[in-house]
C-alpha cells in the first residue's frame, strides 16, 4: 500500500473536503435557497469543483503522474467557484473550502 508524504496527505484532505463542501451546498443548500444559488451556472459549476477535487485526490492517492497535469484546472476551477459562491452569500465555508483547495494544489503545480 502507498503510503503518500505528509504534504500530498494534506493536499487529498483539502482536496476531498473542497469536493464535500461543493458537492453537498450545491445539492442541498443552493437548491433548497434557489434563485441565484439554483442557476444552472452556478450549480454547473459548483458541481464541477466537486468533481475536479474528488478526481485530484484520487490521483494523488494512486500517486499518479496525472496529478501535477491536473492542478492548474483544479486551482482554476476552485478560485472560480469560491469567487461565485462569495458573491452568492451565505456560503463562507464552500468558499474557504475552495480557497485552500486552490492553494493546496498551486503547490504541485
Amino acid at each position: 500500500m502507498h503510503h503518500p508524504d505528509p504534504k500530498t496527505r494534506e493536499i487529498v484532505d483539502l482536496a476531498l473536503d473542497c469536493y464535500k463542501h461543493c458537492f453537498g451546498m450545491a445539492t442541498t443548500h443552493c437548491l433548497a435557497v434557489g434563485g441565484a444559488h439554483a442557476e444552472p451556472g452556478h450549480l454547473t459549476l459548483m458541481l464541477a469543483c466537486s468533481e475536479i477535487c474528488r478526481t485530484m485526490a484520487h490521483l494523488l492517492m494512486m500517486a499518479s503522474p496525472h496529478a501535477r497535469h491536473l492542478a492548474p484546472e483544479c486551482i482554476e476551477i476552485c478560485e472560480a467557484c469560491a469567487a461565485d459562491c462569495e458573491r452568492l452569500g451565505g456560503m463562507e465555508d464552500c468558499v474557504a473550502a475552495c480557497r485552500a483547495c486552490a492553494k493546496a494544489c498551486a503547490a504541485l503545480s
